[in-house]
């Protein structure tokens, strides 16, 4: 059977027998697999603890019928740990490997990868707060998958303004009036600026956002990724946010 070696990330994983397991991989050339990882819950495995969720390896595989066989793992991000810890990290991290599982298909996506790996190495060292890591990761995720929401110009005719009309199911921000259904609920400026701030990776500028708009932005991003995965995210209402108004 044909081999082949790739990094990883482990999305998710299942029990399989009394030894063996069941791993969701988002791996860097080829997508997303499904491979077996023999004999990794006994006491004795070499690389059982390589691969748990959340953590990033280079695998040797080789190809089966239905599943993959992992052979060999060396790590190469040891973040399952460090993101365990601490329940924010904990339940975005969650999240986002939920995502990526929906995102991602049997083709490669470099990008989804590496986005991926960036995401959860930042929760791991905890660079920013856990929640802002989460809703910048999905927004960026969701651009990538075709999905860019607009945050400047108006997402049905393009003008550019101070908009604050946000209609999740037509892309973004609106004209308040041309544009905007009836009944629009309106945000505010410095909510749509940090939506931008998060999709561009502004992270200067997201810290220091109030915990208001911290909030409101979050409800935004969640409503555009339910609205765009149908189901949205079992994961996402589990979610620590900040509650803590300023």
């Amino acid at each position: 059977m044909p081999v082949y070696r790739d990094e990883a990330v482990v999305l998710r994983t299942h029990k399989l027998g009394e030894a063996d397991r069941i791993l969701t991989l988002l791996t860097r050339r080829h997508g997303k697999v499904r491979a077996v990882a023999k004999g990794v819950r006994r006491t004795g495995s070499k690389f059982g603890a390589r691969l748990e969720p959340f953590m990033v390896a280079d695998l040797q595989l080789y190809e089966g019928r239905s599943l993959d066989v992992v052979t060999q793992a060396e790590s190469l991000g040891s973040y399952g740990a460090e993101i365990s810890q601490d329940y924010a990290s904990y339940t975005a991290a969650n999240a986002m490997v939920e995502a990526a599982d929906k995102l991602t298909e049997a083709e490669g996506s470099l990008q989804q990868y590496l986005l991926l790996v960036g995401a959860l190495r930042s929760l791991a060292r905890t660079e920013h707060g856990a929640s802002l890591t989460l809703d910048s990761y999905l927004l960026r995720a969701l651009a990538l998958a075709g999905w860019a929401p607009s945050f400047q110009d108006c997402a049905r005719c393009g003008r550019t303004g101070e908009h604050t009309a946000v209609v999740v199911q037509l892309g973004g921000v609106v004209c308040d009036a041309e544009c905007a259904p009836p009944g629009t609920p309106r945000i505010a400026r410095s909510t749509v600026a940090l939506l931008g701030a998060l999709l561009s990776g502004d992270w200067a500028f997201a810290e220091s956002a109030s915990t208001g708009d911290r909030n409101q932005a979050s409800g935004i991003v969640a409503a555009y990724t339910q609205w765009h995965l149908e189901r949205g995210l079992r994961s996402l209402p589990h979610v620590s946010r900040e509650t803590t108004a300023q």
